[in-house]
């Protein structure tokens, strides 16, 4: 099957890195291969390491790359262990790092990875298909507590509970095995008017699901950590998320770094040794523009935060 794969924000990302000729570069989604390869049309004599966990990704983005590969490596690998990677590589400092926190198309499209809740399929979700914690083992495994979090948490999901309730309720009499019967089985536990919303009803907990599975914030949350402390003075940090919680971590991971010193106004000196690491390039998140979402009805809910090295 050809899959077409349209990269979310990819100008505005790219040129918000202001790319060096010759210098260092980092795309932690590696994905469809779209961003690496405006970065990789860039370079002279700089180079470009491209991450991803999805093997099935990486052999499609490789084909993309082609023409590029003198100065591309791909590391299959999860970008929370970014620092690991770069000192394998010997890269101390980098000029710019791209991070796509979004499910690509052919994620969505391939059928059996069981991230969509419009096509029957096995609880799977998983990016990475060589770990084994599967969407199964979440939804016949976890505790009631447990899953209402998640869903509340991850998902934002206000019918929270009703629907932990309905999942253990239903996992008693025989396990859940595929998304369909989840996609029902949500649908099932909540009340009318939320049916009536134009968003499809198991969207929120599918998104929840699949986060807790690829245990994605604590790797956002490391890999932010890791990537403000690899930049070069200057370098350029591009993150692209696609719900509120997601772009809630990175907004709060760059105003973090970029309050400097906490201590109380009327110390005489400073005694938290915290200093200042990033500066916000832009106060508020880059939106898709209407000509990209006439193309590219994916890209409604994407935000893009820029930050800078000091």
């Amino acid at each position: 099957m050809n899959y077409v794969h349209k990269s979310v924000l990819l100008h505005e990302s790219v040129d918000a890195l202001q790319i060096k000729p010759n210098g260092v570069y980092v795309d932690g989604t590696l994905g469809g291969g779209g961003h690496s390869e405006q970065i990789a049309m860039r370079l002279r004599g700089g180079k470009l390491i491209c991450i991803d966990q999805d093997e099935r990704a990486i052999e499609r983005a490789s084909r993309r790359l082609e023409t590029y590969m003198d100065r591309i490596t791909i590391v299959h690998g999860n970008f929370r262990e970014l620092g690991e990677i770069l000192d394998r590589l010997q890269v101390q400092r980098v000029d710019g790092m791209l991070f796509d926190l979004g499910v690509s198309s052919p994620q969505l499209d391939e059928t059996e990875r069981g991230f969509s809740y419009m096509h029957d399929a096995p609880l799977d979700m998983r990016m990475d298909e060589t770990q084994s914690f599967t969407a199964r083992e979440v939804i016949n495994g976890w505790p009631e507590e447990r899953l209402r979090r998640i869903l509340f948490e991850y998902g934002e999901e206000r019918y929270a509970s009703r629907i932990a309730s309905a999942i253990v309720r239903r996992r008693e009499e025989r396990p859940i095995e595929t998304t369909t019967e989840l996609s029902d089985l949500i649908r099932s536990a909540m009340p009318a008017a939320a049916l009536r919303e134009k968003q499809h009803p198991a969207k929120r907990s599918f998104q929840a699901i699949r986060i807790a599975v690829n245990d994605e914030l604590n790797a956002l949350s490391d890999m932010l950590g890791v990537a403000a402390e690899r930049l070069a003075t200057g370098g350029r940090l591009a993150v692209i998320s696609f719900h509120s919680l997601e772009d809630r971590i990175v907004k709060n991971a760059i105003a973090s770094r970029e309050k400097g010193c906490t201590c109380p106004r009327d110390f005489p000196v400073c005694t938290c040794g915290f200093v200042q690491t990033l500066r916000s390039v832009t106060r508020k998140p880059i939106i898709a523009s209407e000509e990209e979402l006439e193309e590219n009805p994916r890209a409604r809910s994407a935000k893009l935060r820029v930050a800078e090295r000091v």
